[in-house]
Protein backbone atom coordinates (compact mmCIF):
# COMPACT_ATOMS: atom_id res chain seq x y z
CA UNK A 1 0.00 0.00 0.00
CA UNK A 2 1.11 3.45 -0.44
CA UNK A 3 0.09 6.59 1.37
CA UNK A 4 0.27 10.04 -0.48
CA UNK A 5 0.35 13.03 1.85
CA UNK A 6 0.31 16.53 1.19
CA UNK A 7 0.94 19.88 3.15
CA UNK A 8 2.13 23.61 2.11
CA UNK A 9 -1.80 25.22 1.24
CA UNK A 10 -3.26 27.68 3.20
CA UNK A 11 -4.48 31.47 2.66
CA UNK A 12 -2.32 33.71 0.41
CA UNK A 13 -2.63 36.81 -0.86
CA UNK A 14 -3.05 37.66 -5.13
CA UNK A 15 0.29 37.58 -6.13
CA UNK A 16 2.04 35.83 -3.32
CA UNK A 17 3.40 32.45 -3.37
CA UNK A 18 3.02 28.81 -2.23
CA UNK A 19 4.23 26.12 -2.18
CA UNK A 20 2.61 22.78 -1.33
CA UNK A 21 4.36 19.14 -1.13
CA UNK A 22 3.41 15.81 -1.72
CA UNK A 23 5.16 12.64 -0.04
CA UNK A 24 4.69 9.01 -1.17
CA UNK A 25 5.38 6.32 1.39
CA UNK A 26 4.54 2.39 1.57
CA UNK A 27 5.74 -0.20 -1.29
CA UNK A 28 7.25 1.86 -4.03
CA UNK A 29 9.41 0.27 -6.55
CA UNK A 30 9.50 2.75 -9.17
CA UNK A 31 6.94 5.98 -9.98
CA UNK A 32 5.92 5.86 -13.37
CA UNK A 33 4.21 9.39 -13.58
CA UNK A 34 3.00 12.02 -11.30
CA UNK A 35 0.51 15.18 -11.10
CA UNK A 36 -0.84 18.24 -9.46
CA UNK A 37 -5.30 18.79 -9.66
CA UNK A 38 -7.55 21.10 -8.56
CA UNK A 39 -10.47 21.57 -8.04
CA UNK A 40 -13.00 24.50 -7.48
CA UNK A 41 -16.41 24.47 -5.90
CA UNK A 42 -19.01 23.56 -8.60
CA UNK A 43 -16.18 22.60 -10.74
CA UNK A 44 -14.31 19.54 -12.57
CA UNK A 45 -10.83 18.24 -11.11
CA UNK A 46 -8.48 19.10 -13.61
CA UNK A 47 -4.84 19.11 -14.07
CA UNK A 48 -2.50 21.74 -13.70
CA UNK A 49 0.89 20.39 -13.78
CA UNK A 50 2.48 17.13 -14.03
CA UNK A 51 5.34 14.75 -15.54
CA UNK A 52 4.65 12.17 -17.54
CA UNK A 53 6.33 8.50 -17.62
CA UNK A 54 9.14 9.84 -19.78
CA UNK A 55 9.96 12.77 -17.54
CA UNK A 56 8.57 15.16 -19.72
CA UNK A 57 5.86 18.49 -18.29
CA UNK A 58 2.90 19.57 -19.00
CA UNK A 59 0.90 22.34 -17.49
CA UNK A 60 -2.68 23.41 -17.86
CA UNK A 61 -2.01 26.65 -20.24
CA UNK A 62 -4.08 28.61 -17.28
CA UNK A 63 -0.85 28.30 -14.97
CA UNK A 64 1.93 28.06 -17.65
CA UNK A 65 4.42 30.40 -16.50
CA UNK A 66 3.36 30.98 -13.01
CA UNK A 67 3.34 27.42 -11.81
CA UNK A 68 6.53 25.10 -11.77
CA UNK A 69 6.32 20.95 -10.87
CA UNK A 70 9.41 19.50 -9.74
CA UNK A 71 10.66 16.19 -7.70
CA UNK A 72 12.80 14.53 -5.64
CA UNK A 73 13.27 10.96 -6.36
CA UNK A 74 15.10 9.99 -3.33
CA UNK A 75 12.37 11.37 -1.51
CA UNK A 76 9.32 10.15 -3.46
CA UNK A 77 7.78 14.07 -3.36
CA UNK A 78 6.66 15.95 -5.80
CA UNK A 79 6.27 19.85 -5.20
CA UNK A 80 4.34 22.82 -7.17
CA UNK A 81 6.64 25.83 -6.91
CA UNK A 82 2.88 28.43 -7.72
CA UNK A 83 3.58 32.24 -8.29
CA UNK A 84 1.47 35.28 -8.78
CA UNK A 85 -1.86 33.56 -7.64
CA UNK A 86 -4.59 34.97 -8.44
CA UNK A 87 -7.74 34.51 -6.63
CA UNK A 88 -9.33 32.45 -9.74
CA UNK A 89 -6.96 29.73 -8.50
CA UNK A 90 -8.42 28.61 -5.25
CA UNK A 91 -9.14 25.34 -5.12
CA UNK A 92 -8.44 21.96 -3.26
CA UNK A 93 -5.34 20.97 -4.83
CA UNK A 94 -4.58 16.88 -4.91
CA UNK A 95 -1.02 15.34 -5.76
CA UNK A 96 -1.25 11.65 -7.94
CA UNK A 97 1.55 9.48 -8.19
CA UNK A 98 1.22 6.16 -10.88
CA UNK A 99 2.89 3.53 -8.65
CA UNK A 100 4.15 0.38 -9.76
CA UNK A 101 5.10 -2.55 -7.64
CA UNK A 102 3.99 -5.68 -8.73
CA UNK A 103 1.77 -4.04 -11.27
CA UNK A 104 0.66 -0.29 -11.85
CA UNK A 105 -1.60 1.67 -9.35
CA UNK A 106 -3.08 5.29 -9.32
CA UNK A 107 -3.10 7.44 -5.87
CA UNK A 108 -4.42 10.83 -4.51
CA UNK A 109 -3.74 13.11 -1.73
CA UNK A 110 -5.95 13.99 0.72
CA UNK A 111 -5.57 17.04 -0.64
CA UNK A 112 -4.80 20.71 0.35
CA UNK A 113 -6.98 23.84 0.13
CA UNK A 114 -5.16 27.03 -1.37
CA UNK A 115 -6.92 29.90 -1.03
CA UNK A 116 -6.22 33.25 -2.76
CA UNK A 117 -7.71 36.27 -1.77
CA UNK A 118 -6.87 40.01 -0.59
Amino acid sequence: QVQLVESGGGLVQPGGPLRPSCAASGSIFSINAMGWYRQAPGKERELVAGFTSGGITNYADSVKGRFTISRDNAKNTAYLQMNSLKPEDTAVYYCHFQVWNMGMRDYWGQGTQVTVSS
